[in-house]
């Protein structure tokens, strides 16, 4: 444990507890240590621990909480990808997809998901140099139209046209030619 103390497993009150879980269910959190063999017994907690540990664990933990998509019963079992035939309750099973494809057959699912993973759903992360230049003028577009909105809220008209005119220098327009 990190604050130095030794704890016992609150299961077995035998075993040093070697597995910290926290779990916060509307706004409460509780705590709970237990010795890796009660851990995995329990099962519930198998996919954190050692060699077990897999994406597909994480992501079947996560599909199998209340509030996603996935859970027995629900519509997603139905949804099959029209390419592969894979389904979302096999996805919800084992972690993986059946094909690219899936990805769009699955979007409305794969979104809470992918949100909850990495806090957005659009890629953000590091661009190939050669291939990478369409992604950073559209990254640029994005960020001047956000400060063009910002700078329009604030009542900062002059300073939000010339970022619309650096806008329209960016996609291909003069900023003298009037807009239609």
């Amino acid at each position: 444990m990190n604050d130095g103390q030794v704890r016992i497993c609150q299961r077995c009150h035998e075993r040093p507890a070697e597995v910290h879980f926290s779990k916060v269910v509307n706004g409460e959190k509780s705590d709970r240590y237990l010795c890796e063999q009660c851990a995995r017994e329990e099962g519930a907690f198998h996919f954190v621990l050692g060699p077990q540990f897999s994406m597909q664990h994480v992501l079947g933990g996560l599909i199998g909480q209340a509030g996603f998509p996935g859970n027995r019963g629900t519509a997603a079992d139905a949804l099959r990808c029209p390419t592969c035939g894979y389904s979302y309750r096999e996805f919800a099973e084992t972690g993986r997809l059946g094909c690219d494809r899936c990805y769009e057959a699955f979007q409305a699912e794969l979104n809470p998901l992918i949100l909850r993973l990495h806090g957005r759903a659009q890629h953000r992360g590091k661009v190939p140099a050669r291939s990478g230049k369409e992604l950073y003028a559209r990254r640029e577009l994005e960020r001047l139209r956000e400060q063009m909105a910002d700078a329009v809220k604030r009542e900062a008209f002059e300073e939000a046209a010339q970022i619309r005119d650096k806008i329209r220098q960016l996609e291909g327009g003069s900023a003298d030619a009037p807009r239609v």
